[in-house]
């Protein structure tokens, strides 16, 4: 059994803050489901509806999620399952299919999912995503309760009103707070070298969660989902408390990544073949760098789209397609707006001249995918 999971953050950019990552509690399971359905309206003359209403219509849709390991019996056989870990999902089709974080999931033998009323029902693992920490999971369609839709998280705007459903320490369960986005494409969390955890173009927001509510919805005013709640940063590096500082990754990316998993079982990412670094005015003073924003290549994979392209150690990448790289905007969020197969034109900069580099994007290996673990306590 874990207990409540925290991640560091490490990297410049956050000075070492310590990240909390939603995920687990360890308290009792029980588990089977009810009906209804899921989409809020508005009132006659377009009028939103009051709060209340809206999370009454789309609270039967967001489900405890457990994950569960079988050890071996007295006999030989399977024992009970015991429970290792405990989140938040939500259902998005008639289905089965729950949305979840992959740091939920992740070493998992058997699932289960918990209705709001209580009853609960067994989940299998349809496909997870290690890079963008999410994952599916599927139960019968006889017992889908509710179901929700995906909102537009490209038309966020900062202050918009949001508000959260989840299972906060594992007991709490459907468990309702509201807030604001406080802020779009946060990509400061974004501390990868290798492709698990890369937690980039994330939502911010003030809208309490806990332990627990990993893999929950962040819905909008209309009652969409705009965001899978992920993380949150709960003290400074001297551990002084922090508060209202929330992470989601966008729904335009889950409904994609969503729909990769249910069709194929796996993701399919985009593959430059780099480790690099991202230029800020401290990066470009170290290395003697005429730009301040941008990539700065510090490795080429063997055998991969850059090396063919021939990217070399000390480029710097200042956009792609014409899209400059910027603090907000990264070289990982642009790419991944292109398929593996797809051709795109770099602007490089190398040994103080601009060249123009077109590289045809690989796919990343499944293999890289098998490292990634499970967030320590």
């Amino acid at each position: 059994m874990n207990t409540s999971s925290a991640r560091t953050i490490p990297g410049p950019a956050l000075h070492g803050f310590v990240a909390l990552a939603l995920l687990v509690s360890l308290f009792a399971w029980a588990l089977s489901p009810f009906t209804s359905t899921a989409t809020a309206q508005s009132t006659p003359g377009g009028a939103q509806q009051p709060l209340a209403d809206v999370v009454a219509t789309v609270s039967p849709a967001v489900v405890t999620v457990y994950n569960l390991a079988t050890a071996q019996g007295l006999l030989g056989g399977e024992g009970q399952p015991t429970e290792q870990g405990i989140g938040t999902g939500f259902i998005i089709d008639t289905a089965g299919h729950v949305v979840t974080n992959w740091h939920v999931t992740v070493g998992g033998d058997a699932y289960a999912v918990q209705f709001s009323d209580g009853t609960s029902v067994e989940a299998e693992l349809v496909g997870d995503d290690p890079r963008d920490d999410l994952a599916v999971l599927k139960i019968a369609p006889e017992s889908v309760p509710a179901t929700v839709s995906f909102g537009d998280s490209d038309a966020l705007q900062p202050g918009e009103p949001v508000f959260a459903i989840g299972s906060p320490l594992g007991q709490f369960a459907n468990t309702v707070t509201e807030g604001i986005v406080s802020g779009l494409g946060r990509d400061q969390l974004n501390t990868s070298q290798d492709f698990c955890g890369v937690y980039a173009n994330l939502i911010q927001h003030d809208a309490s969660i806990n332990p627990g509510n990993s893999g929950g919805p962040l819905f909008n005013a209309a009652g969409q989902v705009i965001g899978v709640n992920t993380l949150g940063i709960p003290t400074d590096p001297s551990g002084l408390p922090l508060q209202g500082l929330f992470f989601a990754v966008p729904s335009n990316l889950v409904s994609d990544i969503a729909q990769q998993l249910i069709s194929t079982g796996q993701i399919a990412i985009p593959y430059v073949g780099i480790g690099s670094y991202n230029v800020d005015p401290a990066v470009a003073a170290e290395f003697d760098l005429s730009v301040d924003q941008g990539n700065l290549v510090t490795d080429v994979t063997g055998g991969g789209p850059a090396e063919e392209a021939g990217l070399q150690n000390g480029d710097v990448i200042t956009a792609i397609d014409g899209r400059e790289i910027t603090f907000e905007e990264s070289l990982g969020n642009i790419v991944l707006d292109y398929d593996p197969g797809d051709q795109i034109s770099l602007s490089v900069i190398r040994d103080g001249d601009q060249e123009t580099v077109n590289l045809t994007l690989g796919e990343v290996p499944q293999s890289e995918f098998e490292n990634c673990e499970q967030p320590t306590a």
